[in-house]
C-alpha cells in the first residue's frame, strides 16, 4: 500500500507543471537607460520593472546604464555584462556617438559587436535606435538613423525605432515637447520616462517572450 501511495505521489509530482523561474533582463545603455537627473525610482530601469511586474512578468531588470557612454563604449563592455548570463538584453546605446558627430558607419560596427556578442551566447536582444536631426547633413541622419535596424537585422535581434518615441509624437503633432524634458532639453523627465516605457513595453514583452521560447530562466 505505501508503495502504491508514494508511486501515485511521484506521478503527481511529475504530471505538475514545472514553474519558470525568474527572468533577468539587462538594460545596457548611457544616461538615458542610468536615469540622469531623476530620483531613483524615477528612472528608466526601475519604472520599465514596475510595468513589467505590474503586467505579471517574473522579471529582474538590471541597470547596465552608464552616463556618457557611446556604442564603442558598450563594446568594450558587453563580455563582462554578459558575464553575469542575463536572459535577455536591451542595447539602448548611440545618443552620445550622435552628439559627437561620430561616423555612423563606425557607430554601427560598435552596435553589430555588441549584437553579436549577445547572440553568440543565446542572448535575445532588443536594439533600440534614436531619431537625428539634420546638423549634420541628410547622409549623416539617413546612416545614424538606420544603423539601429540595420546591426538588428544581421544579427537576428528585435528593433525598436525610437527610444524617445512619445516625444518624437508630440513634435509630428506640432506640439512642444518640452513638458516631457528636463531642463536641459537632452533627457526625458519623470513623466517622459513614463511614457516611454509605456511605449517600448510591448516591445519589450515580445523580448521577454524570446527569452521564455529559448529557455531561459526554466
Amino acid at each position: 500500500m505505501r508503495k502504491r501511495i508514494w508511486a501515485l505521489g511521484a506521478a503527481v509530482l511529475l504530471a505538475a507543471p514545472v514553474q519558470a523561474e525568474t527572468l533577468t533582463l539587462t538594460a545596457m545603455g548611457d544616461s538615458l537607460t542610468q536615469g540622469y537627473g531623476l530620483q531613483q525610482h524615477e528612472g528608466f530601469v526601475p519604472v520599465l520593472q514596475e510595468w513589467l511586474t505590474a503586467r505579471g512578468h517574473d522579471v529582474v531588470v538590471i541597470n547596465a546604464g552608464v552616463s556618457g557612454d557611446t556604442t564603442a563604449g558598450g563594446l568594450s563592455r558587453i563580455d563582462w555584462t554578459l558575464a553575469d548570463a542575463p536572459d535577455a538584453l536591451i542595447v539602448a546605446l548611440g545618443g552620445n556617438d550622435l552628439l559627437r558627430g561620430i561616423d555612423p558607419a563606425a557607430s554601427r560596427a560598435n552596435l553589430d559587436g555588441v549584437a553579436k556578442a549577445a547572440a553568440e551566447a543565446g542572448v535575445p536582444t532588443l536594439i533600440a535606435g534614436l531619431p537625428a536631426p539634420g546638423n549634420y547633413g541628410a547622409e549623416f541622419q539617413r546612416d545614424f538613423e538606420t544603423m539601429f535596424r540595420d546591426a538588428a537585422e544581421a544579427r537576428g535581434a528585435l528593433h525598436y525605432p525610437n527610444f524617445l518615441q512619445p516625444m518624437q509624437d508630440k513634435q509630428d503633432a506640432g506640439q512642444s515637447f518640452a513638458d516631457l524634458m528636463q531642463n536641459d532639453r537632452i533627457h526625458p523627465n519623470a513623466e517622459g520616462v513614463r511614457l516611454i516605457v509605456e511605449a517600448m513595453g510591448p516591445a519589450v514583452e515580445d523580448l521577454l517572450a524570446r527569452a521564455r521560447e529559448a529557455g531561459a530562466g526554466g
